[in-house]
């Protein structure tokens, strides 16, 4: 849907509130089409941020498993190697 949703759910250490709020901006902004809404959205838009992010912090605090969590890092590296390989740019080591 929006490539610059990234999975939050099983990493250690885990999302932080600022992850998930920023998660569902980009939610809300792919729904609703605006980047910035107007002045009349505003209100609409952010009610929409808050209760996406809501529901996000209620899912991924319910889900349950039994896989070991995910080392960031080591998600960032296999990101950056798949992106090189498509789109022949150079992989950086580390941010």
């Amino acid at each position: 849907m929006c490539r610059n949703i990234k999975t939050l759910y099983n990493f250690e250490p885990p999302a932080t509130h600022d992850e998930i709020r920023a998660s569902a901006i980009q939610f809300v902004r792919k729904l609703s089409g605006f980047n910035a809404p107007s002045k009349a959205n505003e209100a609409a838009f952010d009610l929409a941020v808050q209760q996406v992010t809501d529901a996000a912090t209620t899912l991924i605090n319910s889900l349950t498993t039994f896989s070991p969590p995910r080392n960031r890092e080591v998600e960032r590296s296999k990101a950056a190697m798949l992106s090189a390989k498509r789109f022949g740019a150079p992989v950086r080591a580390n941010r």
